[in-house]
């Protein structure tokens, strides 16, 4: 099931980019971000209160709370500049170099998380690399 949700994360991932790239056009980039965020919590919001999720917020602990803050400032930050190099720059250049993050995370996830990376997973980085490389020069 969560190949599923994956799929889904990068086909609506790709109508992000293209979608903000019009929507960018004629404001400033970080007025844009902020519409988004605006949209984005009240859609996730939404979702928590359809589901009945919000009953769960008062057993968040102090760590994962922290986490979760430093991911959201992370995400913010990401968004901020992500909104402005496609103000700038032709948004098949920037998708890639935005998704490179595939291979910071993988490089974090070893470093930090501890987590294994198997000889294909090295190899589908360097991969990824090369494309990254070939798709912005």
């Amino acid at each position: 099931m969560w190949a599923v949700f994956a799929v889904g994360s990068a086909v609506f991932a790709a109508l992000t980019s293209v979608l903000a790239k019009i929507g960018v056009e004629k404001i400033d980039s970080n007025l844009a971000t902020a519409v988004r965020t605006f949209v984005v919590l009240i859609f996730s919001w939404g979702i928590v209160f359809a589901t009945g999720a919000q009953r769960g917020l008062a057993s968040i602990s102090r760590r994962s709370l922290l986490f979760l803050i430093l991911s959201g400032l992370a995400t913010g930050a990401s968004w901020l500049c992500y909104y402005r190099a496609i103000q700038l720059g032709d948004v098949a250049k920037v998708v890639p170099i935005d998704k490179f993050s595939l291979v910071i995370t993988v490089a974090l996830a070893f470093f930090l998380l501890h987590e294994a990376i198997s000889p294909k997973a090295i190899a589908g980085a360097l991969l990824v690399t090369a494309g990254t490389m070939l798709m912005i020069l």
